[in-house]
């Protein structure tokens, strides 16, 4: 038997590769990453503990895919400007406080959001 050719991938592959390379490499190198996947870990357990209607899991899952997607944007954000520059300047600091306090915000809507959503469902 000889060796199996490989076809090559297509670019859409290729991108999808990079997309969920990019996925495990925020994971395992973001502190708050990895806060952020654990925490949506659990909030999933208590949706399914909960049995969550359909619109509790739209907002339940938008809040999380919102959360973590934006996460990644900041540490994309703070990655390209210390690539752009090793010195301290304060338009960078804006732009990664910016993009931190995106997060921030985010997040707090989105405990919000669990908030409404398991509140009276623990107390009932």
């Amino acid at each position: 038997m000889g060796l199996k050719e490989t076809k090559p991938k297509s670019p859409l592959n290729k991108s999808f590769g990079y997309a969920f390379s990019g996925i495990i490499q925020a994971i395992k190198s973001e502190r708050n990453m990895k806060i952020h996947v654990v925490t949506a870990l659990i909030v999933i357990c208590f949706g399914f503990y909960f049995s969550l209607s359909g619109i509790e899991w739209l907002f339940i899952l938008l809040a999380i895919s919102g959360t973590i997607t934006l996460e990644m944007v900041n540490s994309s954000i703070e990655r390209a400007i210390d690539l752009a520059t090793d010195q301290i300047h304060p338009l960078a600091k804006e732009a990664k406080d910016f993009a931190a306090g995106a997060v921030l915000i985010y997040a707090i809507f989105s405990v919000i959001i669990g908030i409404i959503i398991f509140l009276p469902k623990i107390v009932a």
